[in-house]
Parts: structure tokens; sequence; C-alpha cells
């Protein structure tokens, strides 16, 4: 696939820098300006090789630079919000975190038929959001405007990408509301349980999709259970650490062949344990 090897590359790059040393600061400055630097790489691409046609004009800014332009918009955003951050008690960044999710969300609000549309996957209007020339007057300016150019940008590509950025803030900011919960449920409030004998020994993504298969089934607690609970007595019957679920559902979700494959793999070997037993 076209631009793929530059996309691999650059999903590497952002690992490498997400799996190393440094504080989120740092992380956030530093992803900036490798999103910008791959930006421009994506550029020189398509003034290099034109588009043959609309509709690969159309694939590449509905799905091929939001991936990296949603990266610089995550990272912008994330420094903002991190270097605002209150540094006093639990409480206080809890509360200013839970205002960061609300006026993220209050985007996703404001832009709500475009998002419908782009969350189902229709294509109806792609003529219009995602080939050059065309102008919607009604979408406000953002703060990455100077990225805007003729030849590189639809009236849409960039909404899509804020999306994007927005539902990876979401997941990141939940994520630290979370954790500082964790820590204001302090063990002395708490009733002290017998540590499991059991220990999940597949991977923790696996363990991730079986947790919001039951979640989305309604099976727990005729499905008043919130992931977070769920979660909880996970990491403590199996002894172990889910981390960022949150981020791996999002992961989960975006698979490009099949989103279910620990559950699939659970019925192929369900039904072949059945059959060796009807022999």
């Amino acid at each position: 696939m076209k631009y793929q090897k530059l996309l691999t590359e650059f999903e590497a790059r952002l690992e490498k820098l997400e799996n190393g040393q440094g504080d989120i600061l740092f992380k956030a400055e530093k992803g900036i300006v490798l999103a910008e630097k791959y930006i421009k790489k994506l550029h020189l691409e398509i003034e290099k090789k034109p588009f043959t046609t609309q509709e690969c004009e159309i694939h590449f800014f509905k799905h091929v630079k939001p991936q990296i332009f949603s990266k610089l918009i995550y990272y912008g955003k994330l420094f903002n919000i991190e270097s605002k951050r209150p540094r006093g008690n639990n409480t206080s960044q809890i509360k200013y975190l839970k205002h960061q999710i609300d006026k993220l969300q209050t985007f996703f609000n404001d832009n709500l038929e475009f998002y419908n549309y782009y969350r189902r996957g229709a294509k109806s209007l792609d003529e219009h959001y995602f080939v050059r020339g065309n102008r919607d007057l009604r979408l406000p300016l953002d703060s990455f405007h100077f990225f805007i150019d003729d030849q590189f940008s639809t009236c849409q590509d960039g909404t899509v990408s804020t999306i994007m950025a927005f539902d990876m803030l979401i997941v990141y900011l939940q994520g630290e509301v979370d954790y500082l919960d964790k820590i204001i449920e302090t063990p002395e409030n708490m009733p002290i349980q017998k540590p499991s004998n059991l220990f999940w020994t597949g991977s923790k993504t696996d363990l991730i999709e079986l947790l919001y298969a039951l979640h989305a089934s309604s099976s727990i607690n005729s499905g008043t259970v919130d992931i977070k609970e769920l979660a909880s007595h996970f990491e403590h019957f199996y002894n172990i650490d889910l981390g960022n679920y949150y981020h791996t559902f999002i992961e989960i979700r975006s698979r490009k062949t099949s989103r279910t494959k620990f559950l699939d793999k659970l019925i192929e070997m369900l039904n072949q344990r059945m059959e060796s037993l009807d022999e």
C-alpha cells in the first residue's frame, strides 16, 4: 500500500518514544517534533507523485494524512493540558482532568453531524469532504491553521484528525483519573483481600478483549458494573496489571483483520474440544 512504509516508520518511532525514558511533557514535546517531521515528508510525497484518481485523493485525506496529523494535535493538546495541570492534591488533579475531558467531549457535540458520518463509515459526501478545493465556511479555524495549504488540506481531514486525537486524549486523561482514584482509595479504607492463586498467562490484550466482551454482554450484574470495577476484579483475580486498558481497547477496535481475534480463537478451541469428545 502506498505510504505504508512511511506510516510504519512513523509508528515505530512513536512507539520507541512512548516506551522510552522521560516524563510526559518531554514525550509530548518530542512527539510534536516527530509528527511535524513526518507531516512534511507526507507533503513531499504527494508533491512528487500527484494523485492519479479522485479515489486515491479521498483515501489519502480520509485515512492516511490523519494518522500522522492526529498525533500532532494529540501531542500539542497533551503538552498544553499537562503543563497547566495542578500539582496539588489528587482530588484537585482529578477535578482538572475531568474538566479537560468535558471540554474534549464538547468538540464531538459541536461536530455531531460529521462525527456520526465518519463513525458509521459513510462515503456519500466524501467527494465534498476529502477532495481539495472544497471549503466549508461553517468550520472554525483551529490552533493548527499554520498547516492549512490548498494543496495539502481538505475541509474535513483536519476534523478527522481531531476526532482521532481527542479519542486518544480522553483515553489518556481517563487513565490518569482512574490511577488517581486508586490512590485515593487507600488500603486502610478497603477490606483486606486474600491474593488469588490464579495467574493470567495469556497476553494482556487477550484478557482486555474478553473483559470488554463480558461488559458488552451485560452478563455481570445485569450490565450495571462499569469497566473500571470489572478491570480491577480481573486484575486481582488473575494477579495481573492491565495497564491502560482504555488505550488497548482503542487498538483492538482499529485492527485491520478480526477485531475479536481472541474470542474467535476461544470459539475455535471449544469447538475442537467438543468435536474430540464426540469421536
